[in-house]
């Protein structure tokens, strides 16, 4: 495929695509998603016509706070130096202490049931979290995830859901009779031993409605889309596939990859060891572009510092929305360094004839 016909390497799309309600960024474990999620949360709130964006961290060693020096808890806050970016930190895994407050946990028959299906109990503190979600009016909600294994089986939590949950109907369906006898043996009478099974059901559908909502919406890739993130090493490049084809089972839509960490031949000058590190990218990075051609892949660099605080994100969001032009090289070998060091001397000659001066002009008084 020729160079003009591959998509545009930028997340432009995700900014120009104004329907989308849900961004996943994720990828391998130390390859930038906190740094690109917070970049694309600041890109969409100041350049994505959005009205409000929250950037939400299901990754249990959370970076948020780091990422804008700023500290965030469970409850959205207001990014310092924003006026319509909103950012929270939530464990999709809680403790026992958490569990209980929960809305589906207050029913302890409930729970004794939900502790009987697999892997319900963390789909259903993620439901929780989706629901209280869905309750806020924001344009777009950004997810800066756990790394690969966390991610999908988060993204499979509606699917548990609503297998658990169904069953859960189908159980009260078959022993319906039986429940409200045991309700009247316990002593619960009246209307409320009569009612408890339909209290049960009803709290148990609500979930379910949501879950089913949540689903769709993933599913829809006008709301929903999930930006990979890695860098050009193999591991990386072998997560990266296996994540994309997880996805297209779940049938989540991803066109955007961004690759980290990338250096860029026209600024290594003559170091042998990024010489070579560039050879071994570069067979990397082809095999990228082989394997996704239409795929929006976005190349970002190798930094000297770590990207924090919101000025350093709004520089670096910029690297997302048009291509990386690396600065242009300083002259080859020793050459650079010796005009670094000629412009040093020149300088300190100035200083010292300035100082000369004033002496001069002190002792003449």
């Amino acid at each position: 495929m020729a160079d003009s016909d591959l998509p545009e390497p930028t997340l432009q799309n995700v900014l120009d695509q104004k329907e989308l309600k849900w961004i996943f960024v994720g990828g391998k474990g130390g390859v930038g998603k906190t740094t690109t999620s917070s970049s694309l949360a600041v890109a969409l709130a100041e350049r994505g016509g959005r009205d409000n964006v929250l950037i939400i961290s299901t990754d249990p060693a959370h970076n948020l706070s780091d990422a804008f020096r700023q500290k965030f808890t469970k409850n959205p806050t207001l990014v310092n130096g924003f006026t319509n970016l909103y950012a929270m930190e939530v464990d999709p895994t809680p403790d026992l202490g958490d569990m209980e407050q929960l809305e589906w946990a207050q029913d302890s028959f409930l729970t004794e049931l939900a502790g009987s299906i697999p892997g319900i109990d963390e789909a259903m503190s993620f439901a929780e979290v989706m629901k209280q979600v869905q309750t806020m009016d924001y344009s777009t909600i950004v997810f800066d995830t756990a790394p690969t294994g966390h991610t999908l089986r988060l993204l499979n939590f509606p699917t548990i859901l609503e297998k658990g949950l169904s069953k859960l109907v189908a159980l009260k369906g078959a022993m319906g009779g039986m429940m409200g006898q045991m309700t009247r043996m316990l002593g619960v009478g009246g209307a409320e031993g009569e009612n408890l099974p339909d209290q049960l059901l009803g709290k148990v559908e609500g979930m379910l409605d949501v879950v089913r909502k949540v689903s769709a919406q993933f599913k829809d890739p006008l709301l929903t889309t999930f930006v990979a993130v890695c860098i050009p090493e193999f591991l990386s490049l072998y997560e990266t596939e296996r994540l994309v084809q997880e996805l297209a089972k779940f049938e989540i839509d991803c066109r955007n990859i961004v690759i980290n960490q990338v250096i860029f031949p026209d600024s290594i000058g003559s170091s042998r060891l990024l010489e070579a590190r560039v050879r071994m990218q570069q067979k990397y990075l082809d095999q990228f572009y082989e394997l996704y051609e239409d795929f929006h892949i976005v190349k970002l660099p190798l930094l000297e510092e770590e990207v924090r605080g919101p000025e350093a994100l709004r520089a670096f969001s910029v690297n997302l929305l048009q291509t990386y032009v690396p600065p242009p090289p300083e002259s080859s070998g020793s050459g650079g360094r010796e005009a670094a060091l000629e412009a040093e001397v020149a300088a300190l000659k100035r200083r010292v004839a300035e100082l000369e001066a004033q002496l001069a002009a002190a002792g003449s008084k």
